[in-house]
């Protein structure tokens, strides 16, 4: 399992696809509320002046140095919902994100969000 004080120091590293072609750079994480786990990660793309962060879960990631490996296609992580370089998920959000990937939402018995920026 890969562990979040781990995960902070491969921020700005290539996120690859399951073939090894870059997706991005890893900007963030987002731990589930419920375990504070590592459950998504934020990558960089797009096009200089244009960049945006979409959303890959990290849960079966494996880490290669200076690597990230996600278990994806590049372009299902790129189609995937993304906000601004200087955005955060919004609760409303986050169904979708979970979504995309095929991963059963469920928010905290008080309704809680279910990720949290880290």
């Amino acid at each position: 399992m890969i562990q979040i004080a781990d995960i902070r120091e491969w921020r700005g590293h290539d996120v690859v696809d399951q073939d090894s072609k870059k997706i991005g750079s890893l900007e963030n994480v987002y731990v589930d509320t419920a375990t504070d786990e590592p459950s998504f990660a934020t990558v960089t793309i797009g096009m200089p002046g244009r960049h945006r962060l979409v959303f890959v879960p990290v849960a079966d990631a494996v880490a290669g140095p200076g690597y990230l490996r996600v278990p994806f296609n590049r372009n299902d992580v790129k189609n995937s919902p993304s906000i601004g370089t200087d955005d955060v998920l919004a609760a409303e959000q986050e169904p979708e994100v979970f979504a995309h990937y095929h991963l059963e939402y469920v928010t905290g018995a008080g309704g809680e969000r279910r990720l949290a920026r880290r």
